[in-house]
Parts: C-alpha cells; sequence; structure tokens
C-alpha cells in the first residue's frame, strides 16, 4: 500500500465552536478504485478482542445503500476481512461489527466498491450486492450480549479530489433538515448563498454545509476589476414553485460609483439562445427540492477598487420574495479578457450568452449574394423565384469535372417547385398569387415573401437563401372557411439529366431508383428528406414543421428522435413517391387527406440545400497529408505529413470535447509543430461533455437545456456525482474520463464557439477534427468564422461512422451532415463503410464527397487503396504498412499532382476508359502526361484494355508509353503496350501514367 497523503478539510461548527469534526481526505493512488470502488472510511482501533463495533456517519447521496456491497479491510495486511456483521444501514449512518484481526490499528470500510460491465467504452458501473461470509462460531460470539469495543472514525476518504463528496455531496440528515424546514414552515423557500467554487450538487438533499451555516440573507464576494465574477443562489423549496425569478438592483460603491444592473445576469431564468435569439426559460422547483441558480456580475474594468453593495430578489409567482444582499469587494487587480483562463472560477458562464460570430457575413470561398429582378445568384448556382415563393429555376453552373465553372446551365427543374391543394371530391384547389415581395438583400441573405388564397385556403410562404446554397422555408397553410382535403403535396420535378443518383429516406447513396416509395416512421427512423442529383448538380430537401426538434445521432437516436411534423407526417398518412414523370423525375412529397376547420394553421415547412457548393480543391488534397496521432513532432515530420490531428485521451487533449484543461501543454505543442511548418487541429464536438468540464453542475441545473433526459447509469463517477437523469456517453478507461450526451440545439453552443475563438487566439490551433456532429449549420458557420479569423486556416474535417443503423435511424452520414459540407475541408468516412462490397455509384454519392465538392480519405480495414484512388482518396497516417499511404503519396510527388485536373469515370467524356464495364478510370491530367488510376468492381480476376481517345488526352500516341512504376503494397513496376490486355485482380487495380 502507498504512503498516505491526507488532504486535510475540517468541518467547523456554525457558531464558530473549536471541535474538530472527522476529516475529508483524499488519497491518491493509495488503492485500486476498479476494485473496491472510491470511497472508504478510515478507522481507528484501539481495544482488544475479536470484535470491534462502529458507528459510521457517513452522510451518503446514494440511494438504497443497504443494497450496496460493504468490504472491510485491514490496513497492516491489505487482508480483506469476513468475519463481519452489520446492523442497520442508511444514508445517515452505518452500524458495523468485524473482527479486528491485527488487533490495535487502521482499518478501511470500502462503501462503494463496484465494476465496470459491458463495452468497455460504454461501460455499465454496477455496485457489487451484500455477502455474508462470517462464520456461524463468530456470529454466535457477537450475539451473545456481551459489550464489543468501539472503533472510531478517523476520516472519510476518496481515491482523488475528483471523486470527494466534500463538502457539497455531504448530506444534511433528517432530522437537520426537518428542523429547518420547521424554522420555516410560514415560508414557500429558503436561500443559501454560496460561492463558485462549491458547486451545488445535488437536488433533493441539503448538504451538511448549509444546515451549519443556516439561512443567509447576504452574499459576500471578492472580484477583481473586468472578472467576470459568478456565484449561486440555493433555492430549498418548502412549497411547489412556479416561475422562479431573479432581478438586480445596481451594485453602488461608497464613492456613489456603480455597477449597473445590467451587468448582472442568471443563466437559469434567460439569457441568449444558440441562434442568437432571446432566450427566457421558465424555472419550476417542487416541494422538497434544490435550485441552484447561478448569477454572475461583468465587474467592469473602469471599477474603482471598493465594496460594491446592492441586491438580488428572488420572485416566484403568488409567493413572497425573498431579497439578498450581495456584496463584492473588488480589488485593484485588473484580468484579461474576465478571467476566462481560470474557468475552474466559472468566468466562462458568460460565454453561455455569447452572441459571437452570429452576423450572417460571407465566409470565403463564398461570395455575396447578388439579386437581380427575381434571381439570385451565389457562388456556381442561381435561383430564379417564383411569384408563388417557390423556385421557379435553380441552375449549377460547375463542369462535369467538378474542378472549375460553366458558362453554360445546368437546370435542375423542368417546371417551378409548386404545392398542390386536392379537395376531398378529387379537384385542384388553385391558389392566386399576390406575387413576390423580397424584405432583406444582404451579402449573406436574401429575404422573401409571398402569399397565395382563394375562398378556402391561403398560404403565407417566407424563406430566406443563404451565401452557401441553404434555403429554408416557412409554408403556413390557413383554413378561411371548413374544408375536407384529399391531399396537399409539394412537387419538385427535377430534370433527369440531375436525378441520377439519390441518397436517403432508407436508400442507401447510390443509383436513383425507377420507382421509390417512402413513409414516415420517426420511432425508429432519422428520416425526413433526400438529395436527389448528380455530381455537378443537385438538391437536398428536408421536410419540417413548426415544431422541429434536431434529434441526436450517433448511437443515440432513439433516446430523442424526430418529432412526426403535424403537417407531412399527418398521423403517418404522408409519404413521398420519387419516380419517371415523362420528361421529369418527379418527386412527390404528399401528407393525405384530412380536414381542416376554419382558422386550422398548418405549417409545411422544408428546406432546400443546393449542391454541390464549390469546385473541389484537388491541389488541396495531394497537398494536405494528416497525422491522426499524438506524436513528437520529429516522427510525424519524417512520415511527411503536414496536418497533425489530435484526438482526445491524449496529454494535450485529455478530455472529450473540453480542451481546456491542459491547453498550456497543447499550446506549447502547436508551437513545436508552427516551427517545424506543421499545422495542428484538435478534437472537438459537441455531442457529449467530458465529466471533467469545469461547469459540469452549473450546466445540470439548467435542467434538461444542456443535457439529455436518460435513465443514467454508466461509470460509478456519474452514478455518484451526477445521479440520476442522463445518458452516459464515451468512456476512457485509461483516464476515468466518463462523458455525458449534450440535449441537442442549446446554449452550450455559445460556449462552444466562444471556445473555438479562444483556443483559435491563445493556443494557436489549426482548425478542429469533427467526430460525427450535434451541431446544426448555424454553429457550423459561427465556428469557421472564428477559425478563419484574423488568416488562421481554420482546416475542418468530418469522421463518421456509417449511420445506417438501427441505433443511428438508418440515416446516411452524407445526407445527415450535408448542411456542414459547405465549411468542411475533408471527410472520412469512415467505420463500417464497407469499401469491398459496394459498387462505385455508393463510393462516389455516400464516401468521396465529390458530388458535394470536396475530398475524402478511407478508414474501415484500411480501405480499398485501389478504388480509392479513383476518387482521389487514401489513407491516413499512421496505420498499417497495408494501409501505409506513403506509397501512393510518392507516386503523387514524383509525377507531380500538383495542378493536375481530375477526370473522373462519372465524366461522360473522361479521355481514358476501359472496356469492361465494372473496370474505370479517372485521369489525373497535366500538359504531356496524366495518372490514370484505374479499379476494378468486376466479380473476379479479369484484364482490360484502354480506350483511350489521345486528342482529349493531349498526347501524341505514336510517342506514348505507359507505364505502372512500382508502388509498394500496391502493384509491381510493368511496362505495358498501347492495346496490350492489363491483368487486374478482384477488387484491385493499377496507377498508370501515360506520358
Amino acid at each position: 500500500m502507498k504512503k498516505h497523503f491526507f488532504a486535510l478539510v475540517f468541518l467547523l461548527s456554525a457558531v464558530g465552536a473549536s471541535a474538530q469534526k472527522i476529516p475529508y481526505t483524499n488519497c491518491p493512488g493509495c488503492w485500486l478504485p476498479d476494485s473496491l470502488g472510491n470511497h472508504r472510511v478510515v478507522l481507528t482501533f484501539n481495544g482488544t478482542g475479536k470484535a470491534a463495533k462502529v458507528i459510521i456517519p457517513w452522510r451518503r447521496r446514494d440511494t438504497d445503500p443497504e443494497s450496496k456491497r460493504i468490504i472491510i479491510q485491514d490496513a497492516k495486511t491489505g487482508q480483506k476481512i469476513t468475519n463481519v456483521k452489520f446492523g442497520q444501514i442508511t444514508r445517515e449512518s452505518g452500524e458495523i461489527s468485524f473482527e479486528p484481526i491485527s488487533g490495535v490499528g487502521t482499518y478501511y470500510v470500502y462503501y462503494l466498491p463496484s465494476k465496470n460491465e459491458g463495452r468497455s467504452n460504454y461501460p455499465k458501473g454496477t455496485y457489487l450486492k451484500p455477502e455474508q461470509t462470517a462464520s456461524a462460531e463468530w456470529l454466535g460470539e457477537v450475539g451473545s450480549g456481551k459489550a464489543i469495543p468501539a472503533a472510531s472514525v478517523k476520516a472519510f476518504q476518496s481515491i482523488d479530489a475528483f471523486n470527494s463528496f466534500y463538502p457539497m455531496e455531504v448530506i444534511a440528515t433528517k432530522a437537520e433538515t426537518d428542523a429547518l424546514v420547521s424554522k420555516h414552515k410560514s415560508e414557500p423557500f429558503i436561500v443559501f448563498p454560496e460561492d463558485r467554487l462549491n458547486s451545488i450538487r445535488m437536488s433533493k438533499d441539503l448538504p451538511q454545509r448549509w444546515i451549519e451555516l443556516g439561512e443567509q440573507t447576504k452574499y459576500t464576494g471578492q472580484a477583481a476589476r473586468g472578472e467576470n465574477f459568478a456565484f449561486q443562489l440555493g433555492i430549498y423549496a418548502l412549497q411547489n414553485l412556479q416561475n422562479v425569478k431573479v432581478t438586480f438592483s445596481s451594485l453602488t460603491a461608497p464613492s456613489g460609483k456603480t455597477i449597473p444592473a445590467a451587468a448582472l445576469f442568471c443563466i437559469n431564468t434567460g439569457g441568449t439562445g444558440y441562434d442568437g435569439k432571446p432566450l427566457i426559460k421558465t424555472v419550476d422547483v417542487n416541494a422538497g427540492t434544490i435550485q441552484a441558480l447561478w448569477c454572475g456580475v461583468d465587474v467592469p474594468v473602469g471599477a474603482s477598487p471598493a465594496t460594491y453593495t446592492g441586491k438580488a430578489t428572488i420572485s416566484i409567482d403568488g409567493k413572497p420574495a425573498k431579497v439578498v444582499q450581495l456584496a463584492i469587494k473588488v480589488s485593484s487587480k485588473i484580468l484579461k479578457d474576465g478571467g476566462v483562463d481560470e474557468p475552474w472560477k466559472m468566468t466562462r458562464l458568460k460565454w453561455l450568452n455569447s452572441t459571437m460570430a452570429q452576423q450572417n457575413t460571407v465566409i470565403a470561398p463564398y461570395t455575396p449574394l447578388e439579386v437581380n429582378n427575381n434571381t439570385i445568384s451565389l457562388l456556381g448556382r442561381k435561383v430564379e423565384v417564383n411569384k408563388d415563393g417557390f423556385p421557379k429555376q435553380i441552375q449549377t453552373h460547375f463542369t462535369p469535372e467538378m474542378t472549375g465553372y460553366t458558362t453554360t446551365p445546368n437546370n435542375l427543374l423542368t417546371e417551378a417547385i409548386h404545392f398542390h391543394f386536392i379537395n376531398a371530391g378529387g379537384s385542384k384547389m388553385n391558389l392566386k398569387s399576390q406575387g413576390v415581395q423580397f424584405t432583406k438583400k444582404e451579402a449573406g441573405t436574401v429575404q422573401w415573401t409571398a402569399t397565395s388564397t382563394n375562398d378556402t385556403l391561403q398560404m403565407q410562404v417566407t424563406a430566406s437563401l443563404e451565401f452557401d446554397g441553404f434555403i429554408a422555408y416557412t409554408v403556413k397553410v390557413k383554413a378561411l372557411q371548413d374544408v375536407s382535403l384529399k391531399d396537399i403535396a409539394m412537387h419538385i420535378p427535377f430534370k433527369k439529366d440531375y436525378a441520377k443518383y439519390m441518397m436517403g429516406l432508407g436508400q442507401k447513396g447510390g443509383y436513383r431508383p425507377e420507382n421509390f416509395e417512402w413513409k414516415w416512421d420517426v420511432s425508429h427512423k432519422n428520416q425526413d428528406g433526400a438529395w436527389v442529383g448528380n455530381v455537378n448538380a443537385g438538391l437536398q430537401y428536408s421536410l419540417r414543421d413548426e415544431k422541429y426538434v434536431r434529434p441526436l445521432n450517433t448511437n443515440f437516436y432513439l433516446q430523442k428522435p424526430l418529432i412526426l411534423p403535424s403537417s407531412w407526417g399527418n398521423d403517418n398518412k404522408g409519404g413521398i413517391k420519387i419516380a419517371d414523370d415523362g420528361n421529369a423525375v418527379l418527386a412527390n412529397n404528399y401528407s393525405g387527406e384530412r380536414k381542416l376547420s376554419k382558422g386550422d394553421e398548418l405549417y409545411y415547412n422544408f428546406t432546400l440545400l443546393i449542391t454541390p457548393f464549390h469546385p473541389i480543391n484537388t491541389d488541396f488534397q495531394w497537398a494536405t497529408r494528416f497525422y491522426h496521432a499524438y506524436k513528437p513532432i520529429d516522427t510525424i515530420k519524417a512520415v511527411g505529413a503536414t496536418v497533425i490531428n489530435i484526438h482526445h485521451a491524449t496529454a494535450i487533449n485529455p478530455n472529450i470535447n473540453y480542451p481546456f484543461i491542459a491547453w498550456k501543454s497543447m499550446k506549447a505543442y502547436d508551437d513545436s509543430a508552427h516551427a517545424a511548418g506543421k499545422k495542428v487541429k484538435i478534437y472537438n464536438t459537441i455531442r457529449e461533455l467530458s465529466n471533467h468540464a469545469y461547469e459540469t453542475f452549473a450546466l445540470r441545473s439548467l435542467g434538461h437545456e444542456i443535457y439529455s433526459p436518460g435513465k443514467g447509469g454508466g461509470f460509478s463517477w456519474l452514478q455518484e456525482h451526477i445521479g440520476d437523469d442522463y445518458i452516459a456517453a464515451w468512456f476512457v478507461p485509461e483516464i476515468k474520463d466518463a462523458a455525458i450526451i449534450n440535449s441537442g440545439m442549446n446554449r452550450w453552443h455559445n460556449y462552444y464557439v466562444e471556445g473555438m475563438n479562444w483556443l483559435t487566439q491563445n493556443v494557436g490551433i489549426d482548425g478542429i477534427y469533427l467526430d460525427d456532429v450535434a451541431f446544426d449549420r448555424v454553429t457550423m458557420k459561427r465556428v469557421k468564422r472564428v477559425l478563419t479569423k484574423d488568416g488562421h486556416p481554420g482546416i475542418i474535417d468530418l469522421h463518421s461512422a456509417n449511420q445506417y443503423n438501427k441505433s443511428d435511424g438508418f440515416n446516411n452520414s452524407a445526407n445527415l451532415y450535408m448542411e456542414h459540407f459547405p465549411y468542411l475541408n475533408r471527410l472520412w468516412f469512415g467505420e463500417y463503410f464497407d469499401y469491398e462490397k459496394n459498387d462505385p455509384d455508393f463510393f462516389l454519392t455516400e464516401v468521396s464527397g465529390i458530388p458535394f465538392g470536396l475530398m475524402g480519405e478511407m478508414l474501415q480495414g484500411g480501405g480499398n487503396k485501389w478504388r480509392g484512388m479513383v476518387y482521389g482518396m487514401t489513407n491516413r497516417m499512421p496505420w498499417s504498412d497495408g494501409a501505409d499511404p506513403r506509397p501512393i503519396w510518392k507516386v503523387w510527388d514524383d509525377f507531380g499532382m500538383k495542378g493536375t485536373k481530375m477526370i473522373g469515370y462519372w465524366v461522360d467524356d473522361v479521355p481514358v476508359k476501359t472496356n469492361r464495364a465494372k473496370v474505370l478510370a479517372t485521369v489525373y491530367k497535366k500538359d504531356g502526361a496524366a495518372l490514370v488510376s484505374i479499379a476494378s468492381w468486376e466479380d473476379g480476376d479479369t484484364d482490360f484494355q484502354l480506350k483511350i481517345d489521345w486528342k482529349k488526352l493531349g498526347i501524341d500516341p505514336s510517342k506514348a508509353t505507359i507505364t505502372a512504376p512500382e508502388i509498394k503494397s500496391f502493384q509491381p513496376g510493368k511496362t505495358f503496350g498501347l492495346n496490350d490486355k492489363i491483368p487486374v485482380e478482384k477488387g484491385k487495380g493499377w496507377l498508370l501514367i501515360i506520358k
């Protein structure tokens, strides 16, 4: 056993008595928590005999302690004591008799031993059940009625400070609580002001600390000038409380100088939403429970050193208010940036209400929107708005190769997108439009409205187009009189050339089926729309209503699924049919029959994304080589990588989605990388949040705003300190980092944006690595803005495991995350993507990113390097030898890939083809030479001949050579004649140089 190190903390009584109470101590490394739990009681025995008795006043916050095992250990020998008898075991105390096998000495009582079962990264922490190990002989002696010598409690001990229950999780006894309630029985609630360093953690038990302190009517704190100073007001409800509010007066110094009331805030009662809109929260507190109100004051830099006094008034509907006097002593010290470099002081709570980067300014490479009559132009695309407000035509101007622009437009539609209103008799109900009106014309956003009516229905359309090609429609249909309808449907008539591929609605990415039908099933499927298109022109659309909430994803969809839109879904009568319709491919989005009463309103909202977003940047692909591991800079430099991805669970980024604890080490590493000409990106997303976040309990005080409701469980720390009502997420056993699932769209996104800005400006990160995404495009745009501010590169790559499974709601990763694609630099799709058994159309649509202006890399099983190169994809370092991308990187460098033009097999007039339908060729062309990537999807080994358009290739065939350079683990070196049959193994291919 290691030598104990006790960090003693003594509790003194509220009246100032000097009597020492049982200390709470921490003893890092003194025992193995995986076998004995995180907590123990240290006992001292000075008696004699075969039995000792102790009553431990442990004041436990966990429920049902009598159902959990207790292990007693002899400190001298480390031996487990088997002769143990338990008396009454409650949350307040435990009565235990045991055999002191070493006589006088120290004994340990481990009272929360647990074991982790199931998957190591998603453990199911289980507390061991009580056991009976005492011998009948010993029990007989203990039960003989003889007096048993007493052992005494020396200390309560935790494995480390992070696991400690002291002081805010040491519960008051029932008697203490009852006495307090009796004293205040005529009052609706009691207020306990609390320091920011003592986060209020429990909602159902008062801490013993508050019993000793008693109700306080004054809070005193010390702050620096310029500090974002936080404090708590703990509300203990004696009655049911509705609509708890906190208002503040100005704070005034003796000199008459003031800190205005507007500088004080409470995050629990309101703030600013993730979308920049005002957020008003209703706080209700049930009788017998605790609500922490996290408050703060932004101390002005110009405040004079003095004590500023004022008051906080806590009001409740229909109940008397209470006033807490505030006294903030402001020192002469000035803190930089509000003191956010000391987050353990809760100085970053202000970030929850940040509006940083909310203004919809244009982000490179996009260009300002231009409006000419009813046509809006944006990068590579145009939208013509019809008089009813819907797109009359959507155009793209991207070449089939996706390497540039064309003056000849690609028209997506055969006619305007339009709605059909069909009455019960089957007749179409025509609505007359009053014309479209543009209400906003800005560089980043154009908005318009239109109203169409007849004597029965009114349709009000409000829409906005943003600079990246995202269109949001709010379509309100109102009944002007009672009406029975057979259907309300929206038709999207695609031109066949631009409905070649499809992805979504349960359809795996690939060629669009000739006839497709789909029905709503939100309980099981994260499906509300699809992408239909070709490589250089396409459209994603999603069907929603006014109650749309972004669901959870990545293993947790079923715990917070889509809400069925009452309009489109219509009690599951609605659906989608996509099929050939003459010259068009018609997407018929129908909602089925229904009756509307006069005044009823339905929202047929939908969103559109016009793809692709920009041409592919092939030079970035060839020059930017990711190294996905935390290794010494020299090691990474030696392999030729240019960008380092620092995952979580590493020394400089230990905690998942909270890269603020080891930031000084991260900065030192970043500085070293920059000196070596390398860039560094870090893992940081929002889907879940580490339990090591300093703000964990402040965020818990916000109810379900930040954290999703759930059944709890998981790693022992979560069960012991969070308690219940959460979803346990990713866990790293090596560092005991346990995450909790984020609820979706909330103010943590504001914190996230501020945090990314802080890391960029202060730590020097060059971008982020996203491992699936739990935020929407609003936050993505803000993040891209702060990452690229002041000339920073702001590189973002997105990894996703294949989301097409039960836990993820059978969605396609590319379809799910398409709204983020305009701001990504690379894809990495990912675990569970099968690179062997899927066809080229799947690779193209779901994996490569090319139809959206992106390129990617492979992951699962090392990918298929022959097929990958058809799309310009390799693996990412460092992986196994067979998946090592360096041999291919060397070919790129030797050939000189920079400046080449990529002409994929999907381009009709690609200059090099083969005579085999399932042996495909992509050309990387430059003056006088071409690198041709060949990959086979044939069922077995075969051979092929090249079919070359020498004129398009720009090479004289009489002087041409075809060479296969030797590439380790890829192909042997060889030279072929122009008409040779070239052998190719199943699932493999070639890289050929023609010059």
